[in-house]
């Protein structure tokens, strides 16, 4: 396989001139001194670019968007969306440039995307930029979320800016460059239908369709079947999310994928002890994007989505609305469905056990490690190990011995598979406590922590001597008082 030089990269400009009412020309802003922090190499090699050629200055020139390749047309995307509840019709890409789209050497078609490129049009009072810290962020939790089989946007590299970021106090500037299979949202529909312009909104919804969901095309209705696509996706994406305890934190409808990926690590962590109520956002102050609503934001989010889609569904909106409820309806079942088969698999059971069996081993374990906040990773794990003979572990974990032995004996008469469960739950997820640590010293200018943290992370099932703080829960009371912040 030959690998390109990023000066020689072919990006397309498709998106761009498909939709041109949805795209701004812009350009990066020059960075004074930039310096490569991070670089994802597996990933350049998948995108047929050479990671050698990323170091050099042609490199990162690409990777803040300050050298796009010949022919190359940088655009800030324009959408609206809800955040918090409340309805915004135009926000868009305020620090953010879609580079292009590349073709990679297997042949999918990946936006290349940049974070804290600048200040655009878009900015709404924005100074455009990024800081290293929330930068790294998104490389360490996005690269794990690829690595625990959740679909998501990935990480190419971190390059500090030499400029500094002017927040609480002033930090280091980064640029954070991603890639995506596109950038599309929920919000992007939204935008479409709020112009009013009909036609507008028929071409990206095709634009849509051909990019992520080419079978709905073959669809008597093709927009309903685009529609029911993505609530398919979306609920088997959050339903994942919930199987690892991931709390995305700003669940926005500009921050939901037409393409069922997880996208923009803002205040994003982990789950500590098991409890649905659990915020770790400092901007959630009422709760509404907590671990255990993400399924019922999801949906609402849906909801949404079939407003800005219903001149699509039918001429007659009272039918295009019975539609779209109709069709909205599919979400509950194959979010359960979803959150039921990991269940199953997370707890090792054996394929065709019945519902009435499984369903209420389900049902009483959640609610045993809700009472204890039990810890979620290295809980699962540790029954693994139970199933293969070795309670202990897992009984230290819970506080109602009496009622958890019950179980226990309910579920080994089952014959759980132990080999089969740690391959599907993880040993070590980024802890919340790690990844700050990590930050505060990438900040300070020592990788070595971020490092090592990547290395534990993106191979989250394998368990390997010397990495046992990577397994441990973090220290003390630190999950009741730990907050995330949006860093813009």
């Amino acid at each position: 396989m030959t690998l390109a030089p990023p000066e020689t990269l072919a990006l397309d400009d498709r998106f761009a001139r498909e939709l041109p009412e949805l795209a701004l020309a812009w350009q990066a802003e020059e960075t004074p001194d930039p310096r490569l922090l991070v670089l994802n190499e597996p990933l350049a090699v998948e995108l047929g670019i050479d990671p050698a050629a990323l170091r050099t200055e042609a490199g990162l020139g690409l990777l803040t968007g300050t050298r796009p390749p010949a022919g190359a047309t940088p655009v800030a995307q324009v959408y609206a969306g809800h955040q918090f509840g409340g309805f915004s019709p135009r926000l868009g890409d305020g620090r953010a440039l879609l580079l292009g789209e590349l073709t990679t050497p297997d042949g999918r078609l990946l936006d290349l995307h940049l974070k804290g490129s600048g200040r655009t049009p878009l900015a709404r009072g924005g100074d455009g930029l990024a800081a290293v810290g929330p930068m790294l962020r998104e490389h360490v939790i996005s690269e794990a979320m690829h690595a625990l089989g959740i679909p998501t946007t990935r990480s190419l590299a971190v390059v500090a800016t030499g400029r500094q970021v002017r927040r609480e106090t002033l930090l280091p500037g980064a640029v954070l460059a991603r890639v995506a299979s596109s950038h599309l949202r929920v919000g992007s529909f939204q935008y479409a239908a709020a112009s009013g312009d009909v036609d507008l909104t028929r071409r990206l919804a095709d634009h849509a369709i051909a990019r992520h969901h080419p079978a709905a095309a073959e669809a008597d209705q093709p927009y309903l079947a685009f529609f029911e696509s993505v609530v398919a996706a979306q609920a088997r994406l959050v339903a994942r999310w919930m199987l690892v305890g991931f709390i995305h934190g700003v669940m926005n409808t500009d921050n939901m994928t037409i393409s069922g990926e997880t996208i923009d690590y803002g205040p994003c962590a982990f789950l500590e002890g098991f409890d649905p109520a659990t915020v770790y956002s400092s901007i959630d102050h009422g709760g509404r994007y907590a671990y255990g609503n993400q399924p019922v934001v999801a949906e609402w989010n849906l909801a949404r989505f079939a407003e800005a889609l219903l001149p699509l569904l039918h001429d007659d909106e009272q039918q295009a609305v019975a539609l779209a409820v109709e069709s909205l309806e599919s979400f509950r079942p194959a979010y359960a469905a979803a959150w039921s088969a990991g269940m199953r698999a997370k707890l090792g059971l054996p394929d065709g056990l019945d519902d009435a069996v499984a369903a209420p081993l389900v049902e009483e374990l959640t609610a045993l490690m809700q009472s204890g906040k039990v810890d979620l990773t290295s809980f699962f794990r540790a029954l693994g190990r139970a199933a293969r003979g070795d309670a202990e572990p897992a009984r230290g974990l819970v506080l109602d011995l009496p009622a958890f032995d019950a179980w226990l004996e309910r579920w080994r008469a089952l014959g759980p598979d132990g080999d089969a469960m740690d391959r599907v739950n993880p040993v070590y997820v980024p802890r919340n406590h790690l990844v700050e640590e990590a930050l505060a010293a990438g900040t300070a200018g020592d990788l070595a922590p971020l490092t090592d943290l990547l290395e534990a992370v993106t191979a989250p099932y394998d368990e390997r001597p010397g990495l046992e703080r990577y397994a441990a829960p973090a220290p003390g009371d630190f999950g009741e008082t730990y907050q995330t912040f949006c860093g813009t």
